[in-house]
């Protein structure tokens, strides 16, 4: 039953797609190389898709682009929808979008812009569903998130699913920055444990669903990305930019409950997204941010408030680890104990490769 309703729910949202993709034109590659344009390409290739009254429009995202023009962009759309928040809405995991997204936006960030590149191929999986376990230390939008998913997906086909902070869904800031459901459409998966374990338990989308696209050596199963770290990834600032933080233990239980491995993967390049930054811890509960970076780049920030969503150029380099087997006697008195250590030897394994490739490329 389960089964035949996502397929029915992918069959319509197939069938609301527009027959024409969105086309990547010279403004939007003037929006990727000038840093407060980044907002408008999500903005523009979700209406390109979807029917969105509360969006932004193009005299706002004309404002994005000159100093100081998105306060006034925002009090243009504020006046617009009548002195209201743009609605807040919940969507569901459109895999159709999610690879629209990939191939139109993401490909030329992805390759022109962060140069994400596969290392140690050899130890990616032909099948099943998996946990990809990443070290996260960004400090802004999740954008070494978003380019591992781009490229596990051109290299096998796989359909992915992010965790991701809770403020990603519903912060305020978010919710005049993005468009309503863009998060949820896109496969996002809230960093709660309720949320993460239905995510696991959810079939997976009907690998039928990439043939369209002529890709080969396609397998169905859930592909989920975590971050073990969780929120002490990017609160660590520059100067722990190299020292993984305590693991969650949250994907151990799940992998053992459900029988799914872990695959890790070591990311270099990450901890320039931002560099040179700060947190301040009262600032950010303050403004009820997961984390708020202080550098020499946030007094542009206030300038073009629109490059939230912004990073740096780097070149994000992604190493897969050997798959990770969990196999834990939960029920037992020792079970938790087990669990933290297991999570703990896990973080060990990576912060030892990390420490032998900064080493290397410092050489």
């Amino acid at each position: 039953m389960i089964n035949q309703h996502s397929e029915n729910l992918l069959n319509t949202q197939l069938e609301n797609v527009p027959s024409e993709g969105y086309i990547f034109s010279w403004f939007d590659w003037f929006c990727l190389w000038y840093p407060p344009g980044w907002l408008i390409l999500f903005n523009r290739h979700w209406q390109h898709y979807q029917t969105d009254p509360d969006g932004w429009n193009w005299t706002e995202y004309g404002l994005f682009l000159i100093p100081g023009g998105f306060y006034l962009a925002l009090l243009s759309r504020w006046l617009r929808l009548g002195f209201r928040l743009p609605r807040k809405e919940v969507g569901e995991f459109d895999p159709k979008y999610q690879q629209a997204f990939s191939e139109e936006i993401l490909n030329p960030i992805v390759k022109y812009y962060f140069r994400g590149e596969l290392q140690q191929v050899e130890n990616l999986p032909s099948t099943g569903t998996l946990i990809v376990a990443m070290n996260h230390a960004g400090m802004c939008f999740p954008w070494d998130f978003l380019t591992l998913g781009y490229l596990l997906s051109e290299a096998k086909g796989w359909v992915i699913q992010p965790v991701a902070s809770t403020a990603l869904f519903e912060h305020p800031w978010v919710i005049w920055w993005l468009p309503p459901k863009w998060s949820q459409v896109l496969g996002g998966v809230r960093a709660e444990l309720d949320d993460f374990e239905t995510a696991i338990a959810a079939p997976a989308v009907p690998s039928k669903l990439r043939v369209a696209s002529g890709r080969e050596g396609i397998a169905p199963g859930k592909i989920l990305l975590y971050a073990p770290e969780g929120m002490r990834g990017p609160l660590k600032g520059w100067k722990k930019r190299y020292k993984l933080e305590k693991f969650d233990v949250s994907f151990i239980k799940l992998s053992d409950r459900y029988q799914i491995p872990i695959l890790p993967v070591v990311c270099i390049g990450s901890e320039s997204l931002h560099p040179w930054t700060i947190n301040f811890r009262k600032l950010q509960q303050l403004v009820k941010l997961p984390f708020l970076p202080f550098s020499p780049l946030m007094l542009v920030l206030i300038l073009f408030p629109s490059m939230g969503i912004w990073a740096m150029r780097t070149r994000l380099r992604y190493f897969i680890q050997p798959l990770e087997q969990v196999g834990l006697k939960t029920d037992s008195s020792k079970g938790r104990v087990a669990i933290y250590q297991q999570a703990q030897e896990l973080r060990e394994k990576l912060q030892t490769k990390i420490t032998l490739m900064v080493n290397k490329s410092a050489l």
